[in-house]
């Protein structure tokens, strides 16, 4: 397992030092370096990045200022000449924070936490059904149980979650063949309902979350049926 990593600094002489850690490292494959921060967002709507080694000062936009920029940000390792920036950068939730001159024990400790915090996001829990779905260019397992319903939106469909909602590029028909029929059931040309999560319905709707959401009435039938045996 290797994690795909960027460097974004605007010194061409660190860019160099970290490309070498990373290319000598068995869990990085350095996928680009960018100089700035504008090239590095750009880069980041094409790319799906595991880690970004970024560097603090750089003009215009520093390496805080695109952290904000980014809404679903990788993990970041911080680098800086800085010490003073150390409480700063965990503000913002950077796996780790590198002062330079980066030394090799102290790289290889940042990325054994970065490979550790990766693991355990992308755990398989094997008691727990999941799939995985692609997200605004980045791979998310999804526990099925976790799912309320399923919504269509065009080209996209919306899955909705205690947690989040993510929405992803499917149409409903596709998406509903990696569902487990025992659990889910289309109950209407726009939804999928996780049978396990509905309240209460009625012959026009189910309820689910406090959410009321349209049954079809050639779906009536089926939907008494399902819930009977779940």
């Amino acid at each position: 397992m290797k994690l795909k990593s960027i460097i974004v600094d605007d010194s061409s002489m660190q860019r160099m030092a970290v490309a070498k850690l990373v290319n000598n490292h068995p869990h990085l494959a350095l996928v680009a370096e960018y100089s700035n921060a504008i090239e590095a967002k750009n880069g980041l709507k094409n790319h799906e990045i595991d880690l970004i080694f970024l560097d603090v000062e750089m003009p215009i936009i520093s390496g805080f200022d695109l952290l904000e920029a980014l809404e679903n940000p990788p993990q970041v390792i911080l680098i800086t000449g800085k010490p003073d920036y150390a409480l700063k950068a965990f503000d913002y939730d950077v796996t780790d924070y590198l002062h330079k001159p980066i030394t090799l024990a102290r790289f290889e400790a940042s990325v054994k936490r970065a490979v550790a915090k990766y693991e355990q996001m992308n755990r398989v829990d094997e008691d727990e059904e999941h799939i995985f779905v692609k997200s605004n260019l980045k791979k998310r397992k999804v526990i099925l149980n976790d799912i309320k319903w399923i919504e269509a939106l065009g080209d996209y469909i919306k899955l909705v979650t205690d947690e989040a909602n993510i929405v992803i590029l499917s149409t409903m028909k596709s998406f509903e063949k990696q569902l487990p029929a025992e659990k889910f059931l289309r109950i209407h040309k726009s939804y999928i309902v996780n049978l396990e999560k509905i309240e209460k319905f009625n012959s026009k709707n189910v309820e689910v979350g406090g959410r009321q959401i349209p049954l079809s009435r050639n779906k009536k039938t089926e939907l008494a049926e399902a819930l009977a045996n779940v």
